[in-house]
This record gives structure tokens, sequence and C-alpha cells, in this order.
């Protein structure tokens, strides 16, 4: 069975600020995403994002997120990448989707507080709140926001059995 929950203070305040710290930083490298999901939405559909994991791993930041792999437990990972959504100075809904069409576990790590937020095919939608992590079934319909209060609402997403 697939886990709902959400938690707030996830990692201790120090893992948390050092994990923010880097993907905060000028010298990370984000990569250009032309759309969030699938076919974009015209001009607003773009994000950037950092592949760190991918059948294989694609990055040596792995390393600095080991605490959340070490207490996520997973039995296999699929995919971890980061989510840099910039502000397009409104609220844009992102194309509802699946991430992978087989049941998996999905894990949402929020770097920063914004106005943004996820979205879950019943309307719930989870706040963008620094160092929370939200657990749920990433192969049910879900969107994702950009924010309007801050220059970007980061995230990483996690998929793994």
């Amino acid at each position: 069975m697939i886990k709902q929950e959400i938690i707030d203070n996830f990692l201790p305040q120090d893992q948390f600020e050092f994990i923010k710290k880097i993907l905060e930083s000028n010298n990370f490298p984000w990569y250009f995403q032309d759309c969030v999901a699938y076919e974009g939405l015209q001009n607003e559909d773009f994000y950037f994002t950092h592949k760190i994991f991918d059948k294989i791993i694609n990055s040596d930041f792995i390393k600095t997120i080991e605490p959340i792999i070490d207490i996520l437990k997973p039995k296999a990972l699929i995919r971890i990448k980061a989510n840099f959504y910039p502000n397009l100075n409104k609220i844009v809904n992102n194309k509802i989707h699946i991430d992978y069409n087989f049941e998996h576990q999905g894990a949402i790590y929020y770097i920063n507080t914004n106005n943004g937020f996820t979205v879950l095919e019943d309307g719930t939608k989870i706040k963008s709140i620094e160092n929370r992590l939200f657990l749920f079934d990433a192969s049910k319909p879900h969107y994702s926001t950009h924010c309007t209060d801050k220059k970007a609402r980061i995230n990483i997403n996690f998929n793994y059995f």
C-alpha cells in the first residue's frame, strides 16, 4: 500500500540548511526543461531540473541527500530529481500528470517556503513549506504550480519502491 503523509521538520535543521544552501547556490547546475509534464502550456510551462538518479546515479549531489534516502529506506530507486520553478508573476498550474504508470511511492521534499503547492486529483493542496516531506502515490494524477512570493519554488522529487 502506498503511504500518504506530510512530515514537517523532516530533517534536523543543520542537514536541511546544508541541502538548501547548495540548491540555492549560484553554482548549482540547473537544466532548462521546456515543459513540466508531457506537452507544455505554451510559454508558461517550463522549469529547471537537476536529474540526480534515473536508473543510474547522474549527479554527485546524491551524496548530499543521503540523509533523506536513509530515512525513506527505498527497496529500489526509480528517479530522483531536483525541481526549480521560477516565479512567473502569477500562480501557474502545470499539467496534471502521473510520474509513472505503475504503483510506486512518491516523495516531495520542499526546500523553500512559498505560495506554490502540489495538488492531488481530489483537489487537496499541499503547501510548499521548507523542510517538509510529502509522501504520496505518484502513480495517481497530481500537478505542481509555480509561486509568486519568492524568486523560485524549489523541491526534490523521489520515485521509488
